[in-house]
């Protein structure tokens, strides 16, 4: 497994901001319940579509991790948050060729305060789709790595 990790100088406030306006925000439960009636593969990719950001991901869940850890402790405490985004289309290319792409799809950025900055972490796709030797997912996947990698870039620098 290979992790890239981006260190910003932002705020943490100001790095989940740059996700926020670069990842789509569907009411998940009601995303899911249109891709279900998509009669066809045009229906559903247009519902697909309609759901993503200006990056091509759509945001899956958002976890406080540093809610959980230091709760009930007194003070400033580090803030972590595990963000799973995606994109349905590009996973399922990926599934397409290896079945077990779907245990890593969407995929997981955390994002974390340290006393040198904010950290932006992320496994990429080609490194846990390597042991399976298909060169077309590992093409998905190093395209999709492309992608994740330069949001988290765009999401730690400063302006």
């Amino acid at each position: 497994m290979e992790r890239v990790i981006v260190t910003s100088r932002k705020s943490l406030q100001d790095v989940l901001s740059k996700f926020d306006a670069a990842v789509g925000h569907p009411n998940i439960e009601e995303f899911w319940k249109r891709v279900s009636e998509a009669t066809t593969n045009v229906e559903m990719e247009k519902v697909i579509q309609s759901a993503l950001g200006p990056s091509g991901f759509m945001e899956f869940a958002r976890f406080d991790h540093g809610g959980v850890v230091h709760k009930g402790k007194i003070g400033d405490y580090a803030r972590v948050f595990r963000l799973v985004i995606g994109n349905p289309l590009i996973m399922r290319e990926m599934v397409k060729h290896v079945a077990d792409a779907g245990s890593y799809a969407p995929v997981t950025i955390l994002v974390d305060e340290r006393p040198d900055g904010v950290h932006i972490s992320y496994d990429r796709m080609a490194s846990f789709l390597e042991p399976y030797k298909d060169a077309e997912a590992l093409k998905v996947a190093k395209d999709l790595d492309a992608k994740v990698e330069a949001l988290l870039a765009s999401a730690a620098l400063v302006t």
